[in-house]
């Protein structure tokens, strides 16, 4: 007789490995037990599947308020934290008139601002925008040049469209959404539940419908996985599609150098890089083919925007500092770089080759410090990378938390509500941002100290238990 291993076996299961899903697990009959068995078609990778479903619902259903009345009173959207981008980009962009974002036209551009976002975004919104009309008929948006673009709100037809584009693109970001639930689920074999950490995040649920960040999220779990299955093409082609969707992506190939450095592949970090680079400039061709001006709009927007929201740089602007666009560009990149140079020392000296999502976690949590603008919907960026590179609820409980705080805080103090009762200091929106950075530096200190004594990374430990188990189970049983 033989026994032979099963996959369900060496598994890591949450209820066994962490302590706060073992205490939770008491609701439901405690940790696994020695008699459990895998069911047969709920698998770990459907489970998270649903979980992900489940919470991007629970996310519909959180901007409800803003959904009924179309986003058009004011204060609601701050009142019940219900802000979306979304809506007021359908019209402020010229999508209500099917406008292509890179259209050079003159009397395009003298009625309607250039989408300032990359061109995965900008496909993304014009797209949709052709769907809404699908969706809702066909109407003749000729006539609606001629209406002030103020005046579009009031206009039935328009506000109507207005919550049929939110709906269809929550169809496209929830898929998104369970894209990367599934990519996240399949980067570690016997790690699926840690995808599980992505699929009940809070920031997920209330910040998914902020706005397309999601779309790059995808792009970037896609990237941790087709890594994992050592794809360096397949890397490449996620990060390309991700950097053309936001820029962030692209730090990831900072973590691809570190360990392409300690294992001396560098023609892998070639292949990853050259495809990378590839599909970026495709993506942008039909950008910068039509309204290279318009293209650029990215890039300059972001050079000269000040200080804004989330950020330390407002905090001390508003504390008295003046500080310019030059002086924030200029030290904001002198301590990025410092930075990356720090996580290349870190993950060089390491005693053993950090995990891409431990190195892209730490590169783009330094560029979140001191970006002149830190938008809540931003931790989504962080949010694949953390779940893989700390898949501990205890310490992604404590990030999250210090998000959520920020959440709710910046809508309260844009309308209005955390006015002080005396001075004009916005003190506890100061404190909102301070305590987000706080609970950002503690995760960065835990997954720091996983690459530098691995002894405390979850899941090199675990692997360890299991790889051990493995082969025990795997031995031919003589009875």
């Amino acid at each position: 007789m033989t026994e032979v291993v099963d996959a369900y076996d060496t598994r890591a299961h949450p209820t066994l490995d962490d302590p706060v899903a073992a205490a939770v697990s008491e609701c439901v009959g405690g940790p696994l037990g020695e008699h459990a068995a895998p069911h047969r078609w709920w698998t770990p990778v459907r489970v998270v599947l649903a979980l992900t479903a489940v919470c991007f619902a629970l996310g519909m259903l959180q901007k409800a308020p803003c959904y009924h009345d179309s986003w058009l009173d004011g204060q609601q959207r701050y009142s019940q934290m219900c802000y979306s981008d979304l809506p007021y980009l359908y019209v402020g962009r010229g999508f209500a008139e099917l406008n292509w974002p890179y259209d050079g036209d003159t009397e395009t551009r003298a009625r309607y601002e250039v989408m300032e976002y990359p061109v995965g975004i900008s496909y993304a919104a014009w797209g949709t925008a052709w769907l809404t009309h699908w969706v809702t008929g066909s109407h003749d948006v000729d006539a609606r040049a001629s209406v002030p673009q103020g005046d579009l709100f009031g206009d039935p037809q328009v506000v109507r469209e207005i919550r049929t584009y939110v709906a269809v693109n929550a169809v496209i970001l929830g898929i998104a959404s369970l894209l990367a639930a599934w990519f996240l689920a399949r980067a570690h074999r016997d790690r699926p539940w840690d995808a599980a950490l992505y699929a009940l995040s809070p920031a997920l649920l209330v910040n998914g419908l902020v706005n397309w960040d999601l779309l790059a999220v995808a792009m970037v779990a896609g990237a941790l996985w087709a890594w994992s299955r050592d794809r360096p093409v397949l890397t490449g082609l996620f990060i390309g599609l991700g950097t053309a969707t936001k820029l962030y992506p692209l730090f990831l190939l900072g973590g691809i150098l570190v360990i392409c450095l300690r294992r001396r592949d560098l023609p892998t970090l070639l292949r990853v890089s050259v495809t990378a680079g590839a599909a970026w400039v495709l993506a942008n061709a039909p950008a910068y083919l039509t309204g290279r001006a318009e293209w650029k709009v990215f890039w300059t927007f972001n050079s000269d925007r000040g200080a804004d929201l989330g950020s330390l740089w407002l905090v001390a602007q508003q504390a008295g500092h003046t500080v310019s666009p030059h002086t924030i560009n200029t030290v904001s990149w002198v301590f990025f770089g410092a930075w990356c140079l720090a996580v290349l020392t870190v993950g060089l000296l390491a005693p053993e080759t950090p995990r891409l999502a431990q190195l892209g976690f730490l590169i783009v949590a330094g560029f979140l410090l001191v970006n002149k603008v830190y938008s809540p919907q931003y931790v989504l960026w962080l949010l694949p990378l953390a779940v893989l590179a700390r898949p501990r609820w205890r310490d992604q409980l404590i990030w999250q938390s210090g998000e959520l705080l920020y959440f709710a805080s910046v809508w309260w103090y844009l309308g209005g509500y955390l006015a002080p009762g005396g001075g004009n200091d916005p003190g506890f929106y100061w404190l909102a941002v301070i305590v987000r950075i706080a609970a950002e530096l503690y995760l960065i200190v835990i997954v720091t100290r996983d690459v530098l004594f691995p002894m405390h990374d979850p899941v090199d430990r675990e692997s360890g238990r299991q790889g051990q188990a493995k082969v025990m189970r795997s031995n031919v049983v003589a009875v």
